[in-house]
């Protein structure tokens, strides 16, 4: 199962999500991310991961994609609460290098200069 729930503040797009983040689920992801990029004046966007239980291949793909695309407006992708699971998952694809990574989502908000 899969569940993701967003919240804007100001340009900042939080999205929380939940379950698996797979091939089944990913398009839906890429979908919710792009529309808020591309048409709701977000340019920064923080992802909650805390109670993600499993990504794979396409996640990853979504997020280093969504990743590229914050950059080119000129905003940031801050990813919170990774769990062991996901956080491994991060450091195998070099995830960990490449994005920033809160412990917290009002770490990650504190980041990007949102109260």
């Amino acid at each position: 199962m899969f569940a993701l729930e967003t919240e804007k503040r100001d340009q900042v797009l939080i999205v929380r999500l939940s379950g698996e983040l797979d091939h089944h689920t990913a398009p839906e992801l890429r979908t919710a991310l792009d529309r808020a990029i591309d048409g709701d004046g977000v340019r920064d966007i923080v992802l909650n991961l805390s109670t993600l239980s499993f990504m794979d291949s396409s996640g990853i793909g979504v997020l280093l994609g969504r990743y590229k695309k914050v950059q080119s407006v000129g905003g940031r992708l801050v990813v919170c609460g990774l769990g062991p699971t996901v956080r491994r998952i991060f450091e195998l694809a070099g995830l960990l290098k490449i994005l920033t990574v809160a412990a917290s989502e009002a770490e990650a908000l504190d980041a990007l200069g949102v109260a």
